[in-house]
């Protein structure tokens, strides 16, 4: 066959006696042969010249379009032990319901009367609070009574400074006047002295006068010690005036850092309450976490932690629920090089795991069974599969999505660009060449618009 042989059959064997040689032959045979080559080739190239909508395709799930509707889980918000369940798999419950009912595990919390003991503390404490703010208005009132009194003890020494001040002056009057007695005395003393030895005057009133010159110098000597003594006593008095003024400063300070403790120990008694009310509340809170109840309204998917007497962490599933009401959406992946391509609000079409459809990705208008979205969301990180994601809303103008849907299952989208020649689409595709860059009628007319 292959004529690498020198015994070449068809030099021995003549084909032609045979019925298949002879209609393979026959010159009929080529002649329809070359009709049918040129008109498949006609309808190639026919073929080749139509228009190919350019698209990304890629593969999701149907979810919902709000975080709040897609389906979660019930959590504790503390550990616990599993006491009673008030629902079962599959029950229909509103917001508030009661789904279980768990008890503490901490021996911190295992007195029934926490709450009542800790309210009985906060009243002793404010108590304290209370006391410590008579005591720091009683020593307000001492502090106030012994100022007053260093007011009216400093009036009344500084009179007596005054007194004594005035006194002095007077006395060093009296003395002026005992200098001039005592000089008047000598002098007249000197002249009968004088006028006695001339033989004048008598002894006896020489006698008289030196008599009259003691006396007065008595008196000046006396007159003298008043004035040192009422010297004295302005002394006494100015210690006397820096002596309350120190006393009355000692007793005040001692009264303001006693009313300062007092304070101190109010504002520490007052911080105690509000940390047993804090714990108080917190008591309380914690009371009510021990009936898990459902955050909205739903259906109970499955009991994630099962059975009575099941202790778990905080944080830990508990049961799985289902929003009752929700909004389905669809979030399909596409791969890094076709992100670009893809804009917000663009139209999708759709198509869901276990209905019936004829997808023509190249011609949308033929495809049947898909459902119309668009792109409300684009992921701008990508994702553990190395693919963006994409959020797709359903499309009011289009069909409306099956009822029966149900979040979890299989999609598959078609993203639809710009429109190319079959032959452009199947060179592109054999060079691995990225879809055209296409951009949205309505953003490159609003872009045109800006321009202008």
């Amino acid at each position: 066959m292959l004529n690498i042989t020198h015994n070449r059959l068809n030099k021995i064997i003549d084909l032609s006696s045979y019925k298949s040689g002879k209609n393979v032959m026959h010159k009929r045979y080529y002649k329809y042969f070359n009709r049918f080559l040129l008109t498949a080739a006609i309808i190639i190239l026919i073929v080749l010249f139509l228009p190919w909508t350019q698209n990304i395709s890629g593969n999701g799930l149907v979810t919902t379009l709000k975080p709040n509707h897609r389906p979660q889980t019930i959590q504790s918000q503390i550990p616990g032990r599993i006491e009673e369940w008030f629902v079962q798999e599959g029950d229909y419950v509103e917001k508030g319901d009661t789904i279980l009912r768990i008890s503490e595990i901490k021996s911190d919390y295992f007195d029934d009367r926490l709450v009542e003991r800790t309210n009985d503390q906060i009243i002793a404490k404010s108590s304290s609070v209370t006391a410590y703010g008579g005591k720091v208005e009683a020593l307000n009132r001492q502090i106030s009574a012994l100022k007053n009194e260093q007011k009216l003890k400093m009036e009344q020494t500084r009179n007596k400074l005054l007194q004594s001040k005035l006194k002095v002056k007077s006395d060093s009057i009296d003395l002026e006047a005992a200098t001039t007695n005592l000089k008047i005395a000598e002098t007249q003393f000197n002249r009968i002295k004088t006028l006695q030895e001339e033989g004048l005057k008598a002894v006896k009133d020489v006698e008289e006068k030196r008599l009259k010159l003691q006396e007065t110098q008595a008196k000046y000597i006396s007159q003298e010690n008043k004035y040192l003594a009422s010297q004295n006593e302005v002394i006494n008095a100015q210690l006397e005036l820096s002596r309350i003024m120190a006393s009355y400063a000692d007793k005040i300070s001692k009264a303001q850092s006693d009313m300062f403790t007092a304070q101190s120990s109010q504002f520490d008694t007052k911080a105690q309450v509000t940390k047993l009310e804090n714990a108080k509340t917190n008591y309380e809170r914690r009371n009510s976490l021990l009936y898990v109840t459902a955050p909205q309204n739903g259906y109970i998917n499955k009991a994630l932690t099962g059975g009575i007497g099941v202790t778990f962490k905080e944080g830990e599933k508990l049961v799985g629920i289902m929003p009752a009401q929700y909004d389905l959406a669809v979030e399909t992946f596409v791969r890094p090089i076709d992100l670009p391509l893809m804009h917000i609000g663009e139209k999708v079409r759709v198509q869901f795991d276990g209905w019936p459809a004829i997808v023509f990705s190249g011609w949308p208008n033929v495809s049947y069974g898909t459902y119309g979205a668009k792109v409300v969301a684009i992921e701008n990180f990508i994702s553990d599969n190395g693919k963006y994601r994409v959020l797709l809303a359903p499309d009011e103008s289009d069909h409306q999505w099956p009822e029966a849907i149900r979040v979890g299952s299989g999609a598959r989208t078609i993203a639809l660009l710009e429109d190319v020649p079959i032959w452009f689409e199947l060179w592109r595709q054999i060079n691995s060449f990225p879809p055209n860059y296409y951009q949205p009628q309505s953003k490159t007319s609003a872009s045109k618009t800006d321009k202008k």
